[in-house]
C-alpha cells in the first residue's frame, strides 16, 4: 500500500509539473525591452509645410503628430522623408505640443532664431545631419538651464539655400546671456566650422522684410 501511495503521488507530482511547464510555454513571451520607454521632458509635435501655390499658407501647414517618449521620436524620424527628400518650397517643423510654428503664435512673438544657411551642395550631408542633430539636442534638453526658451526648430529647403532655424520664446536684449549661450551651443553640437557663421534674427525684423535684408542681432 506504501508503494502504491508513493507511486500515485509521484504519477500526481509530475503531470502537475508538466502542466506547469505546459502553462508557462503557452505565455506569450514578451522582450522587456519593448515594454519600456524612456519619456521626454516635454511633448513634441512634427508639422510639414508643403508647397501648393493653390492654397495660403496656413492651409499649406499641417499637423502631422505628436511625440513623448524617446521611442516614439526614432519610430517617427525613421518613417518619415529625410529632409534633403522635401520638395523644394516644403519644410519640417518641430516645435513643442501646444506650439504652432507661426510667428503670430503668442508663444513665439517677441522671440527670434538663430539660422543657419546651407549651400545646395551641402544638402546631400550636412542638410539631414544638421536637422537630426537639432531635433536631438531640443529633446534632449541639451541647452541645459536654458532649454526652457527653446520653442522649436525648422528646416526649410529651397532652390539655392536650405535654412535650419532654432525658434527661442524671448529675443528681448535682456536674453542675451542665454541666446548666445544656445547660438554657442549649437555651433558645438553641430561641428560647424568656426568660419561658418549663424545668425540670431527677430521674428519681427523679418515678417516686416525677408532674405539678407533682415537685420541681424547677434552673430557668431
Amino acid at each position: 500500500m506504501q508503494v502504491e501511495t508513493n507511486n500515485s503521488y509521484n504519477i500526481t507530482k509530475e503531470m502537475t509539473a508538466v502542466k506547469s511547464a505546459e502553462e508557462e510555454t503557452e505565455k506569450p513571451v514578451i522582450p522587456i525591452d519593448t515594454q519600456i520607454k524612456h519619456p521626454l521632458q516635454n511633448s513634441w509635435t512634427l508639422w510639414y509645410l508643403e508647397n501648393d501655390r493653390k492654397k495660403d499658407w496656413k492651409q499649406n501647414l499641417k499637423e502631422i503628430i505628436s511625440f513623448d517618449t524617446v521611442e516614439d521620436f526614432w519610430s517617427l524620424y525613421n518613417h518619415i522623408k529625410a529632409a534633403s527628400e522635401l520638395k523644394q518650397g516644403c519644410d519640417y517643423c518641430l516645435f513643442k505640443k501646444g506650439i504652432q510654428p507661426m510667428w503670430e503664435d503668442a508663444a513665439n512673438l517677441e522671440g527670434g532664431r538663430w539660422l543657419i544657411s546651407l549651400e545646395k551642395k551641402q544638402r546631400e550631408v550636412e542638410l539631414d545631419n544638421y536637422w537630426l542633430e537639432i531635433m536631438l539636442c531640443m529633446i534632449g534638453e541639451t541647452f541645459d538651464e536654458y532649454s526652457d526658451e527653446i520653442n522649436g526648430a525648422t528646416v526649410n529647403v529651397r532652390t539655392k539655400i536650405d535654412k535650419i532655424g532654432l525658434w527661442t520664446a524671448n529675443g528681448d536684449k535682456s536674453k542675451s546671456e542665454a541666446i548666445l549661450s544656445i547660438g554657442k551651443k549649437i555651433k558645438e553640437r553641430l561641428r560647424i566650422h568656426s568660419k561658418q557663421q549663424i545668425v540670431y534674427q527677430l521674428h519681427r525684423d523679418t515678417q516686416v522684410k525677408s532674405g539678407s535684408n533682415v537685420k541681424s542681432s547677434y552673430y557668431l
